[in-house]
């Protein structure tokens, strides 16, 4: 197995982002991501426009992947591909073409769980960024999910903290709807953040037991607020717009650090790896960086382009499932709930 050339094809189909990626013995050779910008619209995925938007794009896109990676369908080992969680509608069109696919070329299927693939990212053989020793926490903060893993070994992960409603990305959308910025909002958040005062304004954290979070006590707090404000002065949003960004993107900063620093002291694990789309944010990496020296924390986030849904993520957990024969049937069917 260790001198044989493995290629895997992986897809991502879990939201609005349809991706192929194809990987040679750990290494990325093509990574391609198709965007649904029709949701800017409606401040959110729609998720009927989601599902018929991955059937337009999911042809074209494995065939880029495997056009720009130089590799015929023919000397494909595997196919891997997400099977949650996610939205069903979504989920679906990968599943259905991944198992065709593999159906005809007769090979080997595999099935991956978005959220353990976000993990093992950062397992992508990528020159200039380390791999995390076992144990390591793993943060996974994105627009649909907030985690903290227990990571012991490749396939050996434990949840030991998650939120209880809204997931990080949410609080920034939803701040962002409720001061007229577009979708997503984070991306702009975080630019304005970076001119204004976190700490003009203050927002109380949400008081969570344990290694949880909870993040829709702050957006209402945040509406309540500006509801408030701009009622004595109707310009108050214009007026204080980076400062009232900067202060919403440090709370909400607090609360994911404040946690991480809980799970560190309950596990004496401080080895930390973050992924999602929200670890783009520039603040939250900042404040990684921070805790390396102020707390001892070792920290790790992968290549831009490997935190957002893409499917070299999931290439990745293809080829380690691969090494282990881990195959699945051709009955396998989307969850939309799957859990670690």
């Amino acid at each position: 197995m260790a001198t044989q050339n493995i290629y895997i094809l992986a897809i991502e189909s879990s939201c609005d982002d349809t991706a192929a990626s194809v990987m040679l013995n750990g290494k990325i050779l093509s990574n391609v991501v198709a965007g649904q910008k029709i949701h800017e619209a409606y401040g959110g995925v729609v998720p009927e426009l989601a599902s018929r938007a991955h059937q337009q794009n999911i042809v074209p896109v494995v065939h880029q992947a495997l056009q720009k990676a130089n590799v015929d369908q023919s000397q494909l080992s595997a196919i891997a591909f997400t099977r949650g969680p996610g939205l069903m509608g979504s989920l679906l069109v990968g599943t259905s073409f991944a198992k065709s696919m593999a159906y005809g070329l007769n090979i080997p299927l595999i099935d991956v769980n978005h959220m353990q693939a976000h993990i093992l990212a950062h397992f992508i053989d990528e020159e200039g960024f380390s791999k995390p020793p076992f144990p390591f926490l793993g943060m996974t903060i994105s627009g649909g999910h907030t985690q903290i893993v227990k990571v012991k070994s490749h396939f050996e992960m434990e949840v030991i903290g998650e939120t209880i409603d809204d997931a990080v990305g949410e609080a920034f959308d939803k701040s962002g709807k409720i001061l007229g910025l577009g979708y997503p909002a984070g991306p702009e958040i975080d630019k304005r953040a970076k001119l204004g005062n976190p700490k003009a304004f203050k927002f109380t954290k949400p008081k969570v037991d344990g290694l949880n979070f909870s993040f829709s006590g702050l957006k209402t707090a945040i509406l309540y607020f500006i509801q408030k404000e701009t009622k004595a002065n109707p310009n108050f949003i214009e007026e204080n717009l980076n400062d009232i960004c900067a202060s919403i993107q440090y709370t909400i900063i607090g609360i994911l650090i404040d946690k991480l620093k809980l799970a560190t002291k309950e596990t004496g694990i401080t080895h930390i790896a973050i992924g999602g789309g929200v670890s783009a944010n520039t603040g939250i990496r900042q404040a990684l960086k921070d805790g390396e020296e102020k707390f001892g924390w070792t920290t790790y986030v992968p290549k831009f382009e490997f935190t957002t849904d893409n499917a070299a993520m999931i290439a990745i957990v293809g080829y380690l499932k691969f090494l282990e024969g881990d195959f699945a049937q051709q009955n396998v069917t989307a969850s939309s709930r799957l859990k670690i």
